[in-house]
């Protein structure tokens, strides 16, 4: 049996979901979009909700509500995914980073502090600053939401791996603390709807802008419109957008997955607490909770203490595990260390803590179908390589 870090979990109602789509009268945009984003929007307690095929794409729109473009700079994590700090770089703005803290491996406040205070001294502050939620647990955003006020730049949550988590209590999601949130429905997050991704805000006038980006900036409102509408047929493109939308395919799928995503939190932190039980006797550093988080726990992530486990190696464990049928993965490659990145300045030794997670970091299975029996596989296996 080969376990993967991570897998979707399709049942019979989702199945029956999109089979009902793909009988009615309405593949792309019709009625189950708008009662997609509903159902995400009342969960999450934001007031709107924008649904489109992929988080860049809402990473994308989001950045360009916010006016972001040529001359600006937005400030993102390291220990990402390249689409956090890429969807600026659509925009046409400068990208930098800030490191993380190397207990919750999220944006360090310090860290994010002590550089607002010097590019306010040079006068290049940020216009966005995206922390991103990794694993699922979020970022401390009362602190970055203080500093926003303080500097004036707006925040973007990149909660691509935490739908489902809660912050002081609060579903992440309610933009308390941001001016927009962004989530992932890739196959291996915690709801799917295949590929997908959705912002949330509570502003009326931003999500009005995503909802004009996603789709070409064409409206069919009179009221944006420059004359009076010729028929019902017409329409005016008023924005320069991109074609972002999710279909009604997906959405259905998502309506469906949506019924069992507190289901799915629960198993995941039953899983997160046996590891945290039966792997805390071996040479590895496991993840910490911070007090006001509730983690949607996409991601359970082991850190290698490379001084103890020597000679071995970090690759050498890894691809034991992968040798095992145990298909480990990494998340992630520091963004700054990427060519693309390195092209532009940025070099290796620029956000030391972020490397030093990357250079111990395995991410091992964590899916709400992972048995019991695969789970042990798991824990053994880690036992057996890490006691040679």
């Amino acid at each position: 049996m080969v376990l993967p870090y991570g897998r979707q979990d399709i049942q019979d109602g989702d199945v029956a979901a999109v089979l009902e789509v793909l009988k009615s009268d309405f593949l792309t945009q019709g009625p189950a979009v708008p009662i997609f984003e509903q159902a995400v929007s009342e969960f999450c307690g934001a007031r709107h909700a924008v649904a489109v095929n992929s988080a860049t794409s809402a990473l994308h729109i989001a950045l360009m509500a916010l006016g972001v473009a040529a001359g600006d700079t937005v400030w993102t994590s390291p220990n990402t995914f390249v689409a956090s700090s890429n969807a600026a770089l659509y925009c046409g703005a400068e990208v930098d980073f800030v490191d993380i803290d190397l207990e919750t491996y999220n944006m360090s406040i310090s860290a994010l502090k002590e550089k607002l205070e010097q590019s306010a001294a040079l006068g290049v502050l940020p216009k966005v600053v995206i922390p991103v939620h990794l694993t699922g647990q979020p970022c401390d955003m009362q602190a970055i939401h203080e500093l926003a006020q303080h500097y004036g730049f707006k925040v973007v949550e990149d909660a691509s791996h935490a739908i489902g988590g809660r912050y002081l209590k609060n579903a992440i999601g309610n933009c308390d603390y941001s001016d927009i949130t962004v989530f992932s429905f890739h196959p291996v997050k915690i709801v799917t709807t295949a590929e997908g991704g959705m912002a949330l805000t509570n502003e009326p006038a931003l999500a009005e802008q995503m909802a004009l980006f996603r789709s070409h900036g064409i409206t069919r409102d009179p009221s944006l419109m420059t004359r009076v509408p010729e028929g019902a047929w017409y329409y005016e493109q008023i924005a320069l957008g991109y074609n972002y939308r999710m279909t009604d395919l997906h959405a259905a799928l998502g309506i469906s997955q949506m019924q069992r995503l507190q289901g799915y939190i629960d198993r995941r932190h039953e899983i997160a607490d046996r590891y945290s039980r039966e792997l805390s006797d071996l040479p590895l550093i496991l993840p910490e909770q911070a007090e006001f988080a509730h983690s949607a726990y996409h991601l359970y992530v082991i850190r290698l203490d490379l001084d103890v486990i020597k000679p071995l190696t970090h690759a050498e464990v890894f691809q034991a595990l992968r040798d095992r049928d145990i298909l480990v993965n990494l998340h992630y490659i520091p963004v700054h260390t990427q060519p693309y990145y390195q092209n532009m300045g940025f070099k290796w030794g620029d956000f030391p803590n972020a490397e030093a997670y990357y250079k111990s970091a395995i991410s091992i299975p964590m899916f709400p179908i992972l048995s019991c029996e695969a789970q042990t596989k798991v824990i053994s296996t880690l036992h057996e390589i890490l006691a040679k």
